[in-house]
C-alpha cells in the first residue's frame, strides 16, 4: 500500500474531498491517502509517505524541515521543498524573461526597513547607493503596479514604500490589461486557463473567453515556466494587452483551492487531477521530476548542476525546453 500524505492549514473543502478522491481513485492500485501527522521527526527515520502534498510549510518552518528530510528518506513531495525555499518573485521573472516569456519591467528595491533583531547599522549597508533613483526607476517602468500598490507618480511610491519595511519588494510596470487569466497548472504540463477578474477576486466560466491563439499561447508559457521552475501544483496568472499575454504572478505553490472561491466547477476540476497526479507520482514519480529545470533551458548548465536536480534527470529524458503540447488541457 502506498501512501499519500496532505500536508494542510486553514482549508477546509479541498483537503477531506481530495483526500477521498486520492482513496476511491486509487484503490485499484493500492495507493491510499490521509492528513500527514507530526509530533518530532528523527533524524534517519524512514518515509511514511510515498508522496506528500505541501500546502502549509510556507508558515510553519518546522513542516518545511520535515519536508527536507522526507525527500532524503525517499518521499516524493509536491513541491519541492528546497526550490521552495530558494525561490522569489523576481527570479522568476528574470528566469521567464530569459525564456523568452512577456514580463513587464521590472526593479528588485532595496528593503525600506529591517527587522527590530537584526543589528543593522550604516556600516551594514555600504554597497547600496543613496539616495535612490526614483525618477529613473519610474522612467523604467512607467506607471507601476506594486504588489497590491498602484501607484501613479513618485509621492505615491514613497508613500507605498514607506509602509513595506521589512520586506524585500519589486517595482513593477504596470499593464493597463483587456483579458486577465488565472491558470490553474498539475504536474509541470496540464494547464487549465480560467478567465479571472483580479478587481473583483473572481472566477469566471466562460469557455470562450480566449481565442484558439492566445489560449495556445498562455498554455506554452505556463508550460515552460513550470518546467523552469520545477512546480507541479502552481497558479499562474497574465495580464493580456494588445494580444500579448504579460505572465504577472507565478510563484504559487500552494494556490487557492477553496470551493467558495474558485467556483465548484473548478473545484472538481482541481480534486480530480491533483488526486490523478499524486496516484501518478506514488506509482511512478521519479526523484528528478519536482527540480527545477532553468539551467538546463538555458543553456547554463546540466540537470544536475547548481540548482540540486538528482543526475538521473538528465538520462533518457527529452530536453525540458520542449513539453508536450498535447499534455495540456483548457478550460
Amino acid at each position: 500500500m502506498k501512501t499519500v500524505g496532505l500536508l494542510c492549514g486553514r482549508e477546509y473543502s479541498f483537503p477531506p474531498a481530495f483526500i477521498e478522491r486520492v482513496k476511491k481513485l486509487g484503490a485499484r492500485d493500492g495507493v491510499t491517502a490521509e492528513f500527514v501527522k507530526l509530533g518530532g521527526t528523527r533524524m534517519g527515520e524512514p518515509a511514511r509517505y510515498s508522496v506528500i502534498v505541501d500546502r502549509i510549510s510556507h508558515e510553519v518552518e518546522y513542516y518545511r524541515g520535515y519536508l527536507k528530510h522526507a525527500v532524503l528518506q525517499g518521499s516524493y513531495v509536491i513541491n519541492n521543498p528546497f526550490w521552495w525555499t530558494a525561490d522569489d518573485k523576481y527570479f522568476n521573472y528574470s528566469v521567464a524573461s530569459k525564456l523568452g516569456i512577456a514580463i513587464p519591467k521590472t526593479v528588485l528595491l532595496p528593503q525600506k526597513g529591517y527587522p527590530s533583531d537584526v543589528d543593522i547599522t550604516a556600516e551594514s549597508l555600504r554597497n547600496l547607493e543613496y539616495p535612490v533613483d526614483w525618477d529613473g526607476l519610474l522612467d523604467y517602468v512607467g506607471r507601476p503596479w506594486k504588489q497590491v500598490y498602484k501607484v501613479n507618480n513618485k509621492e505615491e511610491l514613497l508613500a507605498a514604500y514607506d509602509k513595506t519595511s521589512p520586506y524585500c519588494m519589486t517595482l513593477q510596470e504596470f499593464i493597463d490589461f483587456n483579458q486577465y487569466v488565472r491558470c490553474f497548472t498539475f504536474g509541470k504540463t496540464d494547464v487549465v486557463p480560467v478567465h479571472y477578474d483580479p478587481k473583483e477576486r473572481k472566477y469566471l466560466i466562460d469557455h470562450q473567453y480566449l481565442t484558439p491563439e492566445l489560449g495556445a499561447r498562455v498554455v506554452k508559457d505556463a508550460q515552460t515556466i513550470n518546467q523552469a521552475l520545477g512546480y507541479e501544483m502552481n497558479t499562474i496568472e497574465f495580464a493580456v494587452k494588445d494580444r500579448v499575454p504579460y505572465a504577472i504572478d507565478f510563484l504559487n505553490p500552494a494556490p487557492d483551492f477553496e470551493r467558495e472561491r474558485i467556483t465548484e466547477f473548478y473545484f472538481e476540476h482541481v480534486v480530480e487531477k491533483m488526486a490523478r497526479l499524486v496516484i501518478d507520482r506514488a506509482l511512478n514519480g521519479k526523484a528528478s521530476n519536482p527540480w527545477p529545470r532553468w539551467e538546463e533551458m538555458l543553456g547554463i548548465g546540466a540537470a544536475a548542476g547548481f540548482t540540486g536536480a538528482p543526475k538521473s534527470a538528465s538520462a533518457g529524458q527529452r530536453s525540458a525546453a520542449a513539453p508536450a503540447a498535447g499534455a495540456a488541457q483548457g478550460s
